[in-house]
């Protein structure tokens, strides 16, 4: 909902729970008024009119109170805006006008030709903001175009900065210290989101998993970005945040020309992380990720089992045993195109291995359907080998530095996909690939950072750092509109590019290359306090892991841990025993039950992984699913019993493993004992709520 002041200056946007003011003065000067619980017109003109700027000297008595910052004038914040054009650099906006379409606001600024529209739109309890300029002057550099900066309430208490860091194999690491003053700024150089940050933040004071205020912001951008969060010299706290790493400048833009920065959204709760991170993830199944009502189906992919040594009759093996077991989606992974038998060869030659499919993928296609499951294949079309019949044609197709050497990194180099050329070679070669066989999934990959990014012959080069996220947009865009049975899976090296950007067009994330049961708690752990279960892809592979640790843990272990998310199947089914497989079998019947759940259902982190007992629990209507994990048990070490969330107290919910009825009170106070024991064992524990209290249900009801 979207209400307006009598003068026409003073703005708030309310969900179902909270609340976001702002006002312009007669200065027009754009500053922030409240954001948090919901609060009436009134509550917003009275914060609007007791609002005084302090000043103090040496400060600027705007800093930390404007909703966007620019450079120029009386500010020594960050800039969200920095611009410059021949003759001078910085900005002197002034407000034009507002517009008001159904719950969403537009605040319209000029500077000299230059249209400055910040965008405002209430999803839920989620605050989409973004930004758009327009150059109607001469023209235009943009050195810096932050999507926003959002601004906290001054509190007595010290804030807590949460944050997820990482690197390959270790995504999604949760951390939490105390802000102090001066900037922490995270981010990309890489040319894609990376292992290293997710563009999330949460600031809290003193929150809980379930109980207390917290605010969080997470950016929509899959290349280069930075988030700064700042406590200024009042202890007043900001967070700016958009594409691009540094001032070295992201667009030109020339008279005619406009530039949308990417989504920038955020969210204040008062149910703790847990609060935030389900109100986020229904965030997401609602207004990002494709078709989220629907579930993900179990899939087996080829890549542990085989890597690059591959063939149609080694396949379809493989395929016959991942449909005994149940799996609904067959992936194809690399090694199918091209010259490539290693990752020295092949990458940009998009046609199936003469000599492995000698007929192409439709006859391996057709088998697997025919077999009951859906086909997927592995690409990575942002990436070229030097050995590959598209580089000996058009070496100058990559980015690169002119009298520099062309860096490699996995024997590839990145295409300069903000060329129009490249964009219509991989929009024409995929495009033919999907048309070739009844392809259902496409897992597009991304394995290896920018480094060499020039563009000679373009004036203004440094536009290729925008131009490729841009037209690797485009072309996922163009690729779901042309064949809309395809589902895709963004990946880069594992968890490389995850962000709410390519969440918006794909149908699942693979979280990362680490595929060890224990390791995978922990990145799942962080990757939930943002993204929902319905976009985790998770797998259960070989044991002892083979891949990076040589542990070794159940097929028990492995299964629930993988069940947390969208269930997939990655271990070389053609070793596993009878028994293996038979196991397999049953772990996958019960995942397809609880998926709906899983998938769809409120999301509560019980016990957090750190060495011990650790569990999540799903809700989804009268549904209840719990996992359960025991790292392992010490002598004399008795578990306490898990509390359960989410649960109506006066309800009761019957087990379903044992038939046992528990009280919801008792679930909630008093908990669920697991039954774990000893190393590295698990458990699913299903409820259902049995209504007998309900009215409706009630044996004496008229």
């Amino acid at each position: 909902m979207l209400e307006i002041g009598a003068d026409g200056r003073t703005w708030l946007l309310t969900g179902p729970r909270s609340s976001y003011a702002l006002r312009l003065t007669e200065a027009d000067e754009l500053l922030h008024l409240h954001w948090g619980p919901r609060i009436a017109l009134a509550d917003a003109e009275e914060l609007a009119a007791r609002q005084q700027l302090p000043y103090w000297p040496f400060e600027a008595p705007v800093d930390g109170h404007e909703e966007y910052p620019v450079e120029g004038g009386p500010r020594f914040v960050r800039p969200a805006l920095s611009v410059r054009t021949e003759e001078r650099r910085g900005t002197e906006w002034a407000f034009q006008t507002y517009e008001a379409a159904g719950d969403e606001l537009r605040l319209r600024f000029t500077d000299d030709g230059l249209g400055i529209t910040l965008h405002y739109r209430m999803r839920d309890d989620v605050i989409e903001r973004w930004v758009t300029l327009a150059n109607e002057g001469p023209v235009v550099e943009l050195l810096r175009a932050d999507s926003a900066t959002w601004t906290l309430p001054l509190r007595e208490e010290s804030w807590r900065l949460s944050q997820l860091h990482g690197r390959w194999a270790a995504e999604s690491r949760l951390v939490r210290g105390d802000l102090t003053y001066g900037e922490k700024v995270i981010g990309s150089r890489r040319g894609h989101t990376g292992h290293q940050h997710l563009p999330w933040v949460a600031l809290d004071t003193d929150a809980t998993e379930e109980r207390g205020e917290v605010y969080g912001c997470a950016l929509g951008w899959s290349g280069t970005w930075r988030i700064a969060v700042a406590q200024l010299p009042d202890a007043r706290v900001q967070i700016t945040g958009g594409a691009g790493y540094d001032e070295s400048g992201l667009l030109r833009l020339e008279s005619g020309e406009t530039f949308t920065t990417p989504l920038f959204p955020g969210l204040w709760s008062d149910g703790g992380f847990g609060g935030a991170s389900r109100a986020w993830h229904a965030y997401q199944r609602a207004y990002v990720i494709p078709d989220a009502d629907q579930d993900r189906p179990v899939l087996f992919n080829s890549w542990e089992a085989t890597e690059f040594d591959i063939s149609e009759e080694q396949q379809g093996v493989l395929a016959r045993r991942a449909a005994a077991i149940g799996v609904e989606l067959f992936v194809v992974d690399d090694g199918w195109f091209g010259t490539r038998t290693s990752d020295r060869a092949g990458l940009g030659d998009w046609t199936p291995n003469p000599d492995r499919f000698p007929k192409g993928l439709k006859p391996l296609a057709d088998y697997v359907h025919a077999l009951g499951m859906q086909f997927g294949i592995w690409v990575e079309p942002e990436m070229i080998n030097p050995d590959s019949d598209l580089y000996r044609a058009h070496p100058d197709w990559v980015q690169f530095q002119p009298g520099r050497k062309r860096t490699e990194l996995r024997n590839q180099l990145v295409l300069n996909l903000a060329r129009e050329d490249v964009q219509e070679y991989l929009w024409e070669q995929l495009n033919g690939l999907l048309s070739s066989a009844s392809i259902d999934y496409v897992k597009w990959d991304f394995n290896r950072c920018f480094t060499d990014a020039g563009w000679p012959g373009e004036p203004y080069p440094q536009k290729l750092w925008v131009e490729h996220v841009h037209a690797f947009y485009a072309l996922l865009d163009r690729l779901r509109a042309a064949h809309p049975g395809v589902a895709f899976e963004s990946c880069s090296g594992g968890g490389g590019r995850i962000d709410l950007g390519v969440m918006a067009r794909t149908d699942q994330v693979w979280t990362s290359d680490n595929t060890d049961p224990l390791d995978r708690l922990a990145i799942q752990h962080g990757f939930s306090q943002i993204h929902p279960a319905r976009a985790m892809a998770a797998w259960v592979t070989d044991s002892p892991n083979s891949q990076l640790n040589g542990r070794v843990s159940s097929l028990r272990f492995r299964f629930v841990s993988a069940m947390a998310g969208v269930l997939g199947v990655g271990g070389d089914l053609a070793e596993w025993s009878e028994d293996e497989l038979d196991e397999a079998r049953r772990w996958v019947e019960l995942y397809k039950e609880i998926r709906p759940v899983v998938q769809r259902g409120d999301l509560y982190r019980l016990r957090a992984p750190a060495g011990g007992l650790s569990a999540v629990q799903y809700v989804h209507g009268d549904e209840v699913v719990v996992l359960a994990w025991l790292q392992a048990q010490h002598y004399g070490e008795p578990l306490a019993p898990v509390r359960l969330r989410g649960l109506d107290p006066e309800e009761t919910y019957e087990c379903r493993e044992t038939g046992e009825v528990h009280r919801g009170a008792v679930l909630l106070h008093h908990g669920l004992r697991t039954g774990l024991r000893g190393d590295f064992d698990a458990a699913v524990i299903r409820l259902r709520r049995t209504w007998v209290n309900c009215p409706k249900y009630s044996s004496n009801s008229n």
